[in-house]
């Protein structure tokens, strides 16, 4: 393997330099998209705490530990800014959410948006999904060949659609929405990065245009009637405790993206859920039992009695996590944990980097949920031992109402189904956008 360096440090600054191959973007980018674990270990035998790849034209720096991951969230002298690195990848189709913001801005977004995600609201939101979600699963299909991820990203797009727009949406136009959404999110890791007919980049934006065109024309309604429990409505009329309310513009953007990352994130979560409770039925009867131990509507004060379904999602996430990382983008010449990271330079902290890390897991590729146990507690390790909620100020915003729908659907599952894969069947991830399963992960469900 080939060493180039990012950038020489300035002289006498005692700061390290980055290494990497400095091979062409579209290798790296291959690499990454048929094994992405591989990856990050070669790079971290070879060049240690810290590499750089090359992507997209752009050379982004990817810290290799815990404490590199740490530097590039908690971002203590804001040299790095969000809006820069996720608007390049991202922007055009999901631009002024959340995530792009950054510093003053984010905050104040950030302090009206959680008027939508505090106590009150979540509670109400699991009142509302728990009928809509039982119904839903009981009317999956049974036998051989379900197709779990298109089964699950149904059922949490037509949640979607109820908790956070309030809508009752014919089919196809949800269908409609849908597509729009997942178009956005392809286009994002599109190579070809321009408005070219037929390119994945068109398509996003497209998409982008049908999303705002739907929220704009529903705005108005939100806006003149009185606050329902939907989020749609809870943003419009949602206030700060300074007095702080969003504009229209506000809504339809962070309605965007909101309603992205809920849709996506949990259908992945779910999944990977699914296989590991098919490819291990010993915890498939773990949790069920508990399941059954417990009551049938879940409500807010009992969440925490899941204990196997928690630990279950928890090593799913670890595993599997839908969330790509934090991208940033350095504002000024500044450095990781002792290495120099100059202006303009694009980094990267992903998740996974450290997920698989055997210095903070043990055996990290086995499907072990016994491992948060609080006799064990591997995620105690270091603070970003696992972050598939991100960190620092950007941490999702919406993860507890995100682990609240994935637990109420799987509970529901346990007590209506068992399902099951061939032995030696073993996924294949389509990593070149959000991790999936290429073959949308095939199972045999059977009735209870």
């Amino acid at each position: 393997m080939r060493t180039r360096v990012l950038a020489a440090p300035p002289a006498g600054s005692g700061l390290r330099p980055i290494y990497g191959t400095g091979d062409p973007g579209v290798i790296e980018l291959l690499r990454f998209f048929r094994n992405p674990i591989e990856l990050v270990a070669q790079r971290r035998a070879a060049f240690g705490d810290i590499t750089y790849i090359k992507a997209f034209g752009l050379e982004f720096a990817i810290p290799l530990t815990a404490d590199g991951t740490e530097s590039v969230a908690m971002n203590r002298q804001k040299a790095l800014a969000a809006e820069p690195a996720w608007g390049f990848l991202i922007g055009p189709f999901f631009r002024r959410g959340i995530l792009l913001m950054d510093f003053e801005e984010h905050r104040h977004h950030r302090l009206i948006l959680q008027q939508a995600f505090n106590n009150k609201r979540l509670r109400g939101y699991l009142d509302e999904m728990q009928p809509m979600l039982r119904k839903g699963v009981e009317r999956l299909p049974t036998g051989e060949n379900v197709l779990v991820l298109d089964e699950l990203k149904a059922l949490t797009l037509d949640l979607a659609l109820e908790i956070f727009l309030g809508m009752d949406l014919p089919r196809a136009e949800a269908d409609r929405i849908n597509k729009a959404f997942v178009d956005c999110v392809n286009a994002g890791m599109s190579i070809i990065r321009k408005d070219i007919p037929g390119t994945k980049w068109a398509k996003g934006l497209a998409g982008r245009r049908v999303l705002e065109e739907f929220f704009r024309r529903h705005l108005p309604a939100k806006r003149a009637s009185d606050e329902t429990p939907d989020l749609f409505s809870v943003l419009c009329h949602a206030r700060s405790e300074e007095g702080h309310t969003f504009t229209d513009e506000d809504v339809v953007n962070h309605m965007i993206f909101v309603l992205m990352a809920a849709h996506d994130t949990s259908t992945i979560t779910l999944t990977t859920m699914a296989y590991y409770l098919a490819k291990h039925p010993e915890w498939q009867d773990r949790a069920r039992a508990q399941s059954r131990s417990l009551p049938r509507e879940i409500n807010y004060d009992n969440l925490g009695e899941f204990t196997v379904l928690d630990a279950v999602m928890k090593e799913s996430l670890r595993l599997n996590s839908p969330v790509p990382g934090l991208a940033r983008r350095a504002l000024e010449d500044t450095e990781i944990n002792g290495h120099f990271v100059p202006k303009g330079t694009y980094v990267s902290a992903v998740g996974m980097v450290n997920h698989h890390n055997p210095d903070l897991w043990t055996d990290p590729e086995r499907f072990d949920p016994d491992r948060f146990s609080p006799e064990r507690a591997e995620d105690t390790s270091h603070r970003y031992a696992w972050m598939p909620f991100g960190g620092g100020v950007h941490k999702c915003i919406g993860l507890y109402f995100a682990q609240m729908e994935i637990k109420t659907i799987m509970h529901n599952l346990l007590l209506e189904y068992e399902w099951s894969v061939p032995d030696g069947y073993t996924w294949k991830l389509d990593n070149s956008t959000l991790p999936v399963p290429k073959d949308r992960l095939p199972v045999t469900l059977r009735a209870i």
